[in-house]
């Protein structure tokens, strides 16, 4: 049912569950700035002590064990690793503290996958100007490298980035995330772009220098909602479908793995809203310039996020300005029948997973995919007896299933986001994804397991044993 070898996993990221946020030589990230502003997150809340995983990874690894994860998803904090963002200045018991959790998760038979960025530039970097630089793609290059001279020996499966999609758009044009910038139309093109840059200069990286004598897979890991038109039978609601899927998954997916460059729908609408509004400076999508090394075949396997699926109609924009709103000229539909589990966006489609691998191997070359985050949120008053939440597992596995034997789909992985409950962001610990719950307002952060963890762990176990020999 499952490959032999199917990672059974699940995920966290540093800034969301490490804390020790100034401690033993870290640098400032930009969600530590952005967090100690006040405003930006829910009840001005932060990551400044969040799990404590820094001093409680012990409680973590019990966790892992306990779930009978064959692997673990976490992310390195390159303010830990390097405060001021260059190799000029390395932080000791940042690498200890990696090099820890690497040896304990391989002593007790869990292979992690680490992710190179999740979200939390250095301060000192975004100073620079951050992903909205040139230079930050051979800044990240140099730390890429520094990461696989360090821990690639035991470390073999890698994620450069995480979500740039989510990266670009919520952090430069919506505001919402880390840094917080607002520059409608613009900014999330360059920093999207640049990210490539980045994510491509690793990968080659690796490849020439470390992946003979290391022999592990690099990728980057993409976040997409599953899109349909909301009237099939509506020529413009299915080009617009078409648009969504380009300017989410296909915006990063295209270059990696289809042709080198953007999706030309996706450039199209750009330079035809640009063209509308008397935009006559430099194309707002840049092009990748023969002097970088080639984005396409960047990635050795498919790493995707998904959570949530949607309907789209054409048209619904109002904004009388540049943005990436009006580059889509499309609009985004819940179908009420679906369930909404915590926050408003998330709604509950499994099937839209099923339908999203078929869909990514149909047009990226039937690719390796990792499923790398997937999950179900928890809202208001605590439900330690979460049954919704196992419903959601077992009928999200169900389609992974079908996925594999139905559809032939290469799936190798699966992640559950998340391990613990953890500090989600603008939400901060308002939302709840852990197949472990913690009580932040206990200074013990005890980790308590959730009906869904032990749901998870008799999944695993179920399927685990029914491997093929």
């Amino acid at each position: 049912m499952f490959p032999r070898d199917f990672a059974w996993g699940a995920a966290t990221s540093a800034y969301q569950i490490e804390g020790g946020w100034q401690a033993d030589g870290k640098g400032p990230s930009i969600w530590d700035t952005f967090c100690h502003k006040k405003g930006g997150v829910s009840g001005n809340q932060n990551g400044d002590v969040a799990c404590n995983s820094y001093e409680l990874w012990e409680k973590d690894l019990e966790c892992i064990q306990q779930l009978g994860l064959t692997h673990y998803r976490l992310s390195l904090s390159w303010a830990r690793l390097l405060p001021d963002g260059t190799t000029q200045n390395v932080n000791l018991r940042g690498v200890q503290y990696y090099n820890r959790v690497i040896d304990d998760l391989l002593a007790c038979n869990v292979y992690p996958m680490v992710t190179l960025y999740h979200f939390d530039l250095p301060q000192a970097i975004q100073d620079l100007g951050g992903w909205k630089s040139p230079g930050v793609a051979t800044l990240f290059d140099n730390y890429a490298k520094f990461c696989f001279q360090t821990f690639g020996d035991r470390v073999k499966l890698w994620i450069t980035i995480n979500e740039p999609q989510v990266c670009a758009k919520l952090g430069h044009e919506v505001g919402i995330h880390s840094p917080g910038l607002k520059e409608k139309g613009t900014a999330a093109y360059l920093v999207g772009h640049n990210m490539l840059r980045a994510h491509s200069m690793a990968w080659h990286s690796y490849n020439s220098a470390y992946r003979a004598t290391q022999k592990g897979a690099v990728s980057l890991a993409l976040n997409s909602d599953w899109f349909e038109p909301l009237d099939p039978g509506y020529c413009e609601d299915i080009i617009a479908t078409e648009r969504a899927l380009a300017f989410t998954l296909g915006w990063f997916a295209w270059p990696v793995f289809v042709t080198g460059d953007y999706p030309e729908i996706m450039r199209s609408a750009i330079e035809s809203q640009s063209k509308m509004m008397g935009h006559n400076g430099d194309l707002r999508l840049p092009t990748f310039s023969n002097d970088d090394p080639p984005i396409l075949g960047t990635a050795d396997f498919f790493a995707l996020n998904y959570y949530t699926s949607r309907k789209v109609k054409s048209g619904g924009c109002s904004e009388q300005m540049l943005s990436m709103k009006r580059d889509l000229d499309a609009e985004e539909v819940l179908d009420p029948s679906w369930p909404i589990c915590g926050v408003p966006w998330l709604a509950v489609v499994p099937h839209g997973l099923r339908k999203l691998l078929k869909y990514i191997k149909d047009v990226f070359n039937n690719p390796t995919i990792y499923i790398t985050e997937n999950g179900f949120a928890q809202v208001g008053p605590l439900q330690i007896e979460d049954s919704d939440r196992c419903e959601f597992y077992k009928r999200t596995i169900s389609e992974v299933v079908k996925a594999i034997q139905e559809d032939g789909v290469n799936v190798c992985g699966y992640f559950a986001w998340s391990l613990i409950d953890n500090f989600e962001w603008a939400d901060g610990f308002s939302v709840r994804f852990g197949l472990f719950h913690i009580d932040f307002s206990n200074a013990e952060l005890r980790r308590t397991i959730y009906w869904s963890g032990q749901e998870y762990a008799k999944i695993i176990s179920k399927y685990k044993c029914a491997r093929p020999t």
